[in-house]
């Protein structure tokens, strides 16, 4: 008899409140039953009665972790339906305020994943570096989180020239502790026998659920947005899309961890090839149509649908965000799985955090119910790595 252990719809490791129900025999996962949409904030309504400018900064608030990708793909939109072409080195500064949001997240993710399987080192030293980037950003932009950088036709705030060397000896600051990242995290031998061959999502099914971002690319799909459809300075650029094949946790994490190494190289092109110019075209209106607009948020494509009647304020307003599309990949996922790893299952994708910490596991045969914390899952996740390290010979 199968018991039931409810994930949600309130969590620490979820994004925003989504329900997972795990089905388990024992200490395996043999289904799950995955519901959203507890959580409705009116985004799109509030955007039709907000002015152009207005909406990017509403949309700004969608999602803190990567607060400049949704107002990137609502100016492609906007743009898009005004037919505006923003100045060339206002296309740089955007792609450099995304790239640095790009680390900082695939920072944080890193760190909590390690926190999560009871590497407390990993999560302090990879928080430490990424205060550098964070740094950066906050003498770029007055903030080290909503840049409030993008704007239709252009963007809010120049950078200094004489800024420059500061941020690429930031840039050169951080290099080393990448290197760190990769070593620890790419070579240890505990990582890899709690996140090697867990959580696999073949190619097939990553094509059939239609994932995007780092949970499609570590499972063979070459799907990238600066790529497939070059948006910014990204196709006067030279980088490389990180594709790997095996599908399992370990290679999102390898993924995310070469993603960085491309963000650099980016970087430091952007600087170098930047050139003095205008950056903002004062756009006042736009006409009436439709406009899209797509760009690669840290957790994959983030999709902006507006029309316009002409006036200053959109009258429908369309967002999908790259979690909506990549969180049912965890039904097939998960699936053969022991209940310590289906919570590092569920965050390999990279949802956000929400706040409430309780579920409720149910067993049919005796009905009693028994409520476990988010520390009752990192319990039960350390226990499987203090497992591991004995498995291993690992002191």
């Amino acid at each position: 008899m199968s018991e039931i252990i409810p994930i949600g719809p309130y969590h620490p490791l979820q994004e925003e409140p989504e329900f997972f129900r795990l089905h388990v025999e024992g200490e395996r996962v043999i289904k799950m039953d995955i519901e959203i949409g507890y959580n409705h904030r009116g985004i799109e309504k509030l955007a039709e009665s907000k002015s152009w400018d207005q909406v990017v900064f509403l949309v700004e608030r969608i999602c803190g972790i990567c607060s400049t990708s949704h107002p990137a793909a609502s100016i492609n939109a906007m743009e898009d339906l005004g037919g505006i072409e923003a100045p060339e080195r206002a296309q740089y500064i955007r792609t450099i305020v995304c790239e640095l949001e790009r680390i900082h997240s695939h920072l944080l993710w890193l760190g909590l994943a390690g926190h999560f399987i009871g590497y407390n080192t990993v999560w302090m030293w990879v928080w430490k570096y990424r205060e550098i980037i964070c740094d950066i950003l906050d003498k770029m932009t007055g903030n080290r989180q909503s840049y409030a950088m993008f704007k239709v036709g252009g963007v809010r705030r120049d950078i200094l020239d004489e800024d420059i060397p500061w941020f690429l000896k930031m840039l050169d600051k951080f290099k080393p502790a990448l290197d760190l990242f990769k070593g620890a995290v790419m070579d240890d031998p505990v990582i890899h026998a709690r996140t090697k061959g867990v959580g696999v999502l073949t190619t097939e099914q990553a094509k059939k659920y239609c994932v995007v971002g780092p949970t499609a690319r570590p499972s063979g799909v070459a799907i990238d947005v600066r790529k497939d459809d070059p948006y910014f300075a990204y196709e006067w650029l030279d980088w490389d899309m990180v594709v790997l094949q095996e599908g399992d946790v370990f290679a999102k994490v390898a993924c995310r961890i070469l993603e960085m190494y491309e963000s650099m190289k980016i970087l430091e092109q952007c600087f170098k090839k930047m050139k003095p110019g205008i950056v903002d075209l004062h756009v006042k209106e736009l006409p009436p149509g439709e406009g899209i607009g797509r760009a690669e948020a840290p957790r994959g494509e983030v999709y902006h649908y507006v029309r316009s009647d002409g006036s200053n304020f959109p009258v429908r307003y369309k967002v999908r965000a790259p979690s909506y599309m990549n969180i049912f990949s965890n039904e097939v996922a998960v699936l053969g799985e022991q209940v310590a790893d289906a919570a590092l299952i569920l965050a390999a994708v990279d949802p956000c955090y929400c706040c409430t910490e309780r579920i409720i596991a149910i067993d049919h045969d005796t009905n009693e119910e028994k409520k476990l914390s988010s520390s009752d899952l990192l319990r039960l996740s350390h226990e499987k790595t203090i497992r591991v390290k004995k498995e291993l010979g690992i002191s």
